[in-house]
């Protein structure tokens, strides 16, 4: 028996990456795109549209307004599968809002999605470019099962995959075992991991669990801080003993938008007796997909659970080859919170400064 659990650790680079991104936005997954859009070293190749936290039409409508705010018109919208692969589409308009952005309210976009699917996007751009594209996937796994289906070398023919889901002896978010994006689309995950079997332990995807992403735990004074260093006009107070809905006055635009998505995150982390918080879960798996993040990886064999009506959606990591299976993920054991909101606040307030 060998065990392959010894974690190895990633340090922080700028190197440049090219990124394509797959979200179902979502108040996080927007704050992973606003973190994407501020890197000067990331390319952002395309932003793909999956149903999960409101339906596969408001995602697009969301990463499309969510570009246009921050002058980022050329980065092309698709959307690719409305429902998962074999079960209906359950959202979480509770969790994110009925827009999923919160009480943000963002203009609409003055361009509609490409009239291409996001399958087709991916596919195409993973040939024309090999070695040179990373994935990153914060929601269900559902366009990039269909991509596999489509393309069975994109394994090999991307730089690396980083995916934000998945919970290994940990509590889930969803059911008491299962993590959000892998209970939504439980069979698309089955699939992805099983398309990475065997291959080199580099380019196993890396996986963004709760177990760390929890930790990435956002309060009111991160706000506060981010406006401060935007250089708004006042200071930006998001409080538990202010009045659930208030928005936000601020003189910068992102800032405004940023503060009434979190204010709704925060108030229903609090309506679920997690206190007056917000898990950034998606933010973290960005910074590791840009190079940004200090963290450190164990290899696994990923088993996800389809078919136990009570289970359907766990993970399970088999970190020691008891089952005598080849490794198909590298799971995320340790990361810095401090860190990584000192990174996120940082690099926000210099694109809130450059869009107003």
């Amino acid at each position: 028996m060998h065990d392959q659990s010894r974690p190895v650790v990633h340090e922080p680079s700028r190197t440049p990456v090219s990124v394509l991104l797959d979200c179902d936005t979502g108040i996080d997954d927007a704050l992973a795109l606003l973190y994407l859009c501020s890197q000067p070293h990331v390319e952002l190749v395309a932003v793909t549209s999956t149903p999960g936290n409101v339906d596969a039409d408001q995602v697009a409508a969301n990463n499309l307004a969510l570009l246009q705010l921050c002058g980022r018109g050329d980065v092309p919208v698709a959307i690719g599968a409305r429902a998962p692969l074999r079960i209906p589409l359950v959202t979480t308009p509770e969790t994110h809002g009925p827009q999923g952005i919160g009480y943000a309210e963002l203009p609409t976009a003055s361009r509609a999605p490409e009239a291409r699917g996001a399958v087709d996007l991916w596919v195409e751009a993973a040939r024309a470019r090999p070695g040179e594209l990373t994935a990153l996937i914060t929601a269900p796994l559902t366009n990039f099962a269909l991509a596999l289906r489509a393309e069975p070398r994109l394994p090999e023919l991307l730089a690396g995959v980083v995916i934000m889901g998945g919970a290994y002896y940990y509590q889930g978010n969803t059911t008491p075992t299962a993590e959000w994006n892998t209970h939504v689309d439980p069979h698309a995950a089955a699939e992805v991991f099983a398309a990475f079997a065997g291959q080199p332990e580099e380019r196993l995807p890396i996986v963004c669990a709760l177990e760390t992403t929890e930790r990435i735990e956002m309060h009111p004074e991160h706000v506060a801080a981010l406006a401060e260093a935007a250089g708004c006009a006042a200071p930006e107070l998001v409080l538990p003993d202010q009045p659930e809905g208030q928005r936000s006055t601020a003189s910068n635009r992102l800032v405004k938008h940023v503060s009434d998505m979190l204010r709704f995150y925060f108030e229903f982390h609090r309506h679920y007796d997690q206190g007056y918080v917000a898990h950034v879960h998606d933010y973290f798996a960005a910074s590791v997909a840009a190079g940004t993040a200090r963290y450190a990886v164990r290899t696994a064999t990923v088993h996800v659970e389809v078919d136990s009506p009570r289970l359907i959606g766990t993970t399970v990591a088999d970190y020691r080859e008891l089952w005598g299976e080849r490794p198909n993920a590298r799971i995320v054991s340790a990361n810095h919170p401090q860190e990584a909101f000192a990174e996120l606040i940082g690099s926000l307030a210099s694109l809130a400064r450059t869009v107003g």
